[in-house]
């Protein structure tokens, strides 16, 4: 079978690093060439460089469009401003990690009509798309907890969130709050009732249960790790845990990487995984959703890869079996 040919825009940061691991190893994919314009003419390894023995591929600045697919890792605002500036041909396919065409406001560029990248929701539309917008980390791994109730229309009640994310979500480049003097030994908590990705959320949420008019309460906090989220949240529910249970079990039933756990669950189950874990607990009228993925991973580069897997009609894992970093 023909390989397919990839190219990564915005090979420097980590999502871009992510990226670039899979594909090497990704059985169905040629990784043809990664774009970085500050880091043209450099080997890989030499930026990321536990890909030392692993590849002679160097950077380059020039954009080709013989390829079968793009998976753009640049920042946000950047991307839109690619698409723009670059006319991709229609048959290019287009994954971006950016939250520039996550919301319905903006879901288009010339080419390309974009469809929001969640798989445990949107499955089938993103088999048939040529562009994909791959969700937020927090959003990827909020709404994989709230999506069953919101599927069944459950959602009754305000939303309450706590999560805890590690250093690598906030990007590569460095600032008071990523210094490791700063983030070691510390926690601390950031755009409270306020981030981002509640906008996708409540997009997805509203997709489901158009009927949902409650608050959705998120407050992030920075964690004392590098990579991964491990997210609690809670809201009223008439049933029993049993019933909880059974309705998450059948929603993810087919999912790839999304699993019910009967027991509790730990950060380091989801690390360096494409997996999204979920526990459930009941505690009188609230029902405790608890949620962990790598952010890098499920809430990035591993996504991204799991959609290109979709769009070409390849198997869904392929590529992703990856070892969790349990000790």
């Amino acid at each position: 079978m023909k390989k397919i040919k990839t190219a990564v825009i915005g090979g420097a940061g980590y999502t871009g690093g992510e990226a670039i691991r899979i594909l090497l190893h990704h059985p169905e994919v040629e990784l043809t060439y990664v774009h970085s314009n500050s880091n043209a003419g450099n080997f890989l390894y030499e930026v990321h460089t536990d890909l030392l023995g692993d590849t002679e591929v160097k950077f380059t600045d020039e954009i080709s469009y013989q390829v079968d697919a793009m998976i753009l890792c640049v920042g946000h605002h950047a991307a839109v401003k690619f698409m723009e500036e670059n006319e991709i041909p229609a048959h290019v396919k287009v994954v971006d990690l950016s939250q520039d065409f996550r919301l319905n406001a903006r879901t288009s560029s010339a080419n390309h009509q974009f469809v929001y990248g969640l798989p445990e929701m949107n499955r089938q539309a993103i088999r048939t798309a040529n562009a994909v917008a791959n969700p937020g980390c927090f959003a990827t791994c909020l709404q994989l907890g709230l999506l069953p109730l919101a599927a069944a229309g459950l959602l009754k009640s305000e939303v309450h969130i706590s999560a805890t994310t590690g250093s690598t979500g906030a990007g590569q480049a460095l600032s008071s709050t990523t210094h490791f003097s700063w983030r070691a030994n510390n926690l601390s908590v950031y755009k409270t009732f306020e981030h981002q990705h509640l906008n996708e959320i409540g997009q997805s949420i509203r997709g489901l249960q158009p009927s949902f008019d409650h608050a959705i309460h998120f407050v992030p906090y920075r964690g004392d790790f590098t990579r991964g989220i491990f997210a609690s949240m809670y809201t009223e529910f008439d049933g029993s845990l049993e019933e909880a249970t059974a309705l998450y079990k059948e929603y993810y039933r087919d999912a790839k990487f999304t699993h019910v756990s009967d027991k509790p669950i730990h950060l380091k189950q989801a690390v360096n995984t494409n997996k999204c874990l979920l526990a459930l607990e009941k505690h009188g009228n609230k029902l405790v959703i608890t949620s962990v993925i790598d952010n890098l991973l499920k809430g990035a580069s591993g996504q991204a890869v799991q959609n290109l897997n979709l769009m070409f009609g390849l198997d869904e894992t392929a590529g992703l079996r990856l070892k969790a970093a349990a000790f």
